[in-house]
């Protein structure tokens, strides 16, 4: 018997509709245990953030503005979240220390 947590469920979902995640991350460009999110509102900034972090109710937020704002049609290619990249780096700043 299997325990779902709804956040992570969710995360699951964008991540398998990501071409990103799905087709083109190689077990050498990303860390296990990692994954890659692209940042920003107009000019978009690669960041490596652990899984850990999907499950996290305040990340929970971006991911629910990004699938609002792209669905799971992402411009570059893998996870996009549309918020400036200081936010970004404060939010993933605090969890780090999770």
């Amino acid at each position: 018997m299997a325990i779902r947590i709804p956040g992570v469920t969710h995360a699951r979902q964008i991540f398998r509709q990501s071409k990103y995640f799905a087709n083109q991350v190689s077990s050498d460009s990303v860390p296990k245990g990692y994954c890659t999110v692209y940042v920003g509102e107009i000019q978009k900034k690669r960041f490596v953030i652990p899984i850990s972090f999907l499950n996290q109710p305040s990340f929970q937020e971006l991911l629910s503005k990004a699938e609002e704002e792209f669905g799971f049609n992402y411009p570059m290619g893998g996870l996009t979240i549309p918020c400036r990249e200081e936010i970004f780096i404060d939010l993933t700043s605090r969890l780090g220390g999770l």
